[in-house]
């Protein structure tokens, strides 16, 4: 049963802050994910987590064009530019 952690942190001198260990632990948040912040009209601050998305494209499957392609030379054509 998920229960309310709080901590606190302090915001550096580049307005940069440290998420506590036991808010991580809480949370999930992994190293790649990102947080979203929010301030309400009242002024109340939320936070999400936006998790990082590994392997996003390991499930699709290969598409048989009829042509030959090479990721290597084709990366940077944009479509209609041959």
């Amino acid at each position: 049963m998920p229960h309310e952690v709080e901590d606190e942190t302090t915001v550096n001198s580049s307005y940069s802050v440290t998420v506590p260990a036991a808010v991580r632990r809480e949370a999930g948040v992994e190293a790649g994910d990102k947080l979203r912040w929010r301030v309400d009209e009242d002024g109340t601050l939320s936070v999400e987590v936006i998790k990082q998305q590994y392997g996003a494209f390991s499930k699709l499957e290969p598409v048989d064009t009829g042509e030959p392609t090479d990721a290597a030379e084709d990366h940077d054509l944009i479509a209609g530019d041959y």
